[in-house]
């Protein structure tokens, strides 16, 4: 399986740079990502090369202008759906990340400045993507982080496939605590469960400390689940509650 994701920015180096490095570099040379950075610049027509203009009604900074982004999208008709990367679209999280790598390609238009001529919304691009409800100067960093997200999802780009799904948010927790040498540092010992070789112990000391650091530090999404189950209650109450950090 390959993925294939089109960038389009004014900063091409900046997310290509990215996308070389790492995990996602190595997908690359694999052949399961297939990242293509496009630069708006290219397509324009003026000497300046220039992308942006003063708002229509005025106001203060620039705005992206409409013709270099429909420009550099049709002359390469990238995979879709393609999103516009801004605070009003759906925000990631890992089950869309999951829904992107099965769809096998989709695109992402970097805004900038001020913001970006309203008809690339509603005429060029399918839905907006969002990252969180902050401020950012551009896309380029939300591109770099759905690129992450998404990339190390692919079958093979991880290298352990195991690995993706005992990660936080997997199945709606955050990951168990995770320990490595020494067994004892500054009279903080690992867990004796850990040490004992009884993997299916493991198992369950792992899933049951995933509980309740979810149920600590992020009771949202214990809501989001309906709450623990009795099976999950169960769990929990199985093990001393100073072993699992709680």
């Amino acid at each position: 399986m390959s993925l294939r994701v089109d960038v389009f920015t004014i900063f091409p180096d900046l997310v290509e740079g990215f996308a070389r490095a790492s995990l996602l570099g190595r997908g690359r040379e694999a052949g399961l990502l297939d990242v293509r950075v496009h630069d708006l610049r290219a397509t324009t027509t003026d000497p300046h090369r220039s992308v942006d203009d003063t708002p229509f009604g005025g106001g203060p900074g620039m705005v992206l202008m409409a013709e270099p982004v429909f420009r550099a999208v049709e002359a390469v008709a990238p995979p879709r759906p393609l999103y516009l990367l801004g605070p009003g679209g759906r925000r990631l999280d890992q089950a869309l990340a999951a829904r992107l790598v099965e769809a096998g390609g989709f695109s992402l238009v970097c805004g900038r400045y001020e913001g970006i001529d309203e008809r690339v919304r509603t005429h060029l691009v399918d839905s907006e993507l969002s990252i969180g409800d902050y401020v950012l100067a551009g896309g380029e960093v939300a591109a770099m982080v759905v690129l992450e997200v998404v990339g190390r999802l692919v079958p093979g780009v991880m290298g352990n496939e195991a690995s993706a799904g005992e990660e936080s948010f997997s199945e709606g927790l955050l990951e168990y605590p995770q320990y490595t040498r020494p067994a004892c540092f500054r009279s903080w010992e690992v867990p004796a469960v850990l040490r004992s070789g009884d993997h299916a112990r493991i198992a369950r000391w792992r899933r049951a400390a995933a509980l309740v650091r979810t149920v600590r530090d992020r009771p949202d999404l214990i809501e989001v689940r309906g709450g623990l189950t009795a099976e999950e209650q169960a769990l929990v109450e199985s093990f001393d509650p100073e072993a699992l950090g709680s």
